[in-house]
């Protein structure tokens, strides 16, 4: 069943695809479609980001819910009308199907306000690609009168019509850093004069890779990854600056305390091998999302009564980062994945490639899921 509204609006997101906290089209329509509604809204939390609250005045049970609205630099290669119109720029994530749904959530709700005997407070959040934005909005204290808080994610290995959704934990620590090297310049001609940044960055990069092999239990589930490495300007010259840009992915918190301690040590003792120095910038932090038992059962029952329970799987946990994670931490939460998989619509392409779409049939099921969530819960 297409709901035609979440489709219009996915669509005029997809088109325009804006990253991080630079979203001005992207806000300007929430606004424009807020105001249409009649719903009172706020932008006090965090950054370019947008809070509207139905039935505020009712205090006994306050549930959130969150969609991020943020893109990706990709370039898409689908042949689609609503194809990005930005170059470069790409909803390859799903979030442009998460803020539809939520916003078509909202209208419906809003239009059954008076059958509503709770709060419902919708947080259309900025930067989860990669400012791990829901922590800003969390510490200006949006999560202070929520009681829970429940999101989706667009599933491209989930059949449409159906769900994953899992008790515990999901979504692994996922830590975004920079390694630095500072070295000499020389003349390569005469490269004892000079301090190699990028030859010490390699040897570094080398020994971390050997404490993932062998200084780890092999139940320890880890990931290191060096996605970008830039060092020196020409051919004939001694680099004296190399930057590794890396991520690290664990499901223990001691785990992850331990292993950043240790490549910050091996890269400062390789670099003074050489001479050199080195600088471990930490640049976001996403911990891991733990999906709260009793919200995620009640989850499964809502969900039931819209798609059936045969329908709903259990999602296996995975290495992804994920910043609902910062709300979950606070109050009880839940995340389910919906699919969004149809061959037939070309729909089975994975988060972030440049041809993910979405069978727009799924928004429908996600706005569904929310509403019966809400009725389903507001008399707590």
């Amino acid at each position: 069943m297409k709901n035609t509204y979440a489709v219009d609006i996915r669509r005029k997101l997809h088109m325009y695809p804006e990253i991080g906290f630079d979203l001005p089209k992207t806000l300007a329509l929430l606004r424009d479609e807020l105001s249409k509604i009649g719903i009172d809204y706020t932008e006090k939390y965090g950054k370019s980001s947008i809070v509207a609250t139905i039935n505020p005045e009712k205090k006994n049970y306050t549930i959130g819910i969150r969609a991020d609205i943020d893109a990706l630099p990709i370039w898409e290669e689908n042949d689609v009308p609503y194809k990005s119109r930005i170059d470069g720029r790409m909803h390859a994530c799903g979030h442009d199907a998460h803020t539809a749904i939520a916003l078509a959530t909202l209208k419906e709700l809003y239009e059954e306000r008076d059958k509503i005997n709770c709060c419902v407070k919708f947080i259309f959040q900025s930067g989860e690609e990669t400012y791990c934005g829901a922590e800003y909005i969390a510490e200006d204290g949006v999560m202070k009168d929520i009681d829970c808080i429940i999101a989706l994610h667009a599933e491209p290995n989930c059949e449409a019509g159906k769900i994953l959704i899992t008790k515990g934990p999901q979504n692994a620590n996922a830590d975004h850093f920079t390694l630095e090297f500072f070295g000499k310049s020389a003349h390569a001609a005469r490269q004892q004069n000079g301090i190699d940044a990028n030859m010490v960055a390699i040897k570094a990069y080398t020994a971390i890779e050997s404490i993932m092999t062998k200084g780890l239990s092999a139940n320890e589930v880890v990931i290191f990854n060096a996605g970008e490495i830039h060092g020196g300007t020409a051919s004939n010259i001694v680099s004296d600056y190399c930057r590794m840009n890396c991520t690290l992915r664990t499901w223990n918190d001691e785990t992850e305390k331990k292993l950043l301690d240790q490549i910050e040590k091996v890269s400062k003792m390789t670099a003074e091998m050489f001479g050199a120095s080195s600088k471990l910038t930490m640049e976001t932090h996403y911990p891991i999302l733990v999906n709260d038992f009793d919200i995620t059962e009640r989850m499964i029952v809502s969900a039931g009564k819209v798609i059936g329970k045969e329908n709903i799987s259990d999602n296996q946990r995975n290495m992804g980062g994920e910043d609902f994670a910062c709300f979950a931490i606070r109050k009880p939460a839940c995340m389910f994945r919906l699919g969004i998989a149809n061959e037939e619509k070309r729909s089975t392409y994975g988060l972030h490639s440049s041809k993910f779409d979405i069978d727009e049939d799924a928004l429908d099921i996600g706005v569904r899921i929310f509403k019966q969530f809400v009725f389903d819960n507001m008399d707590r």
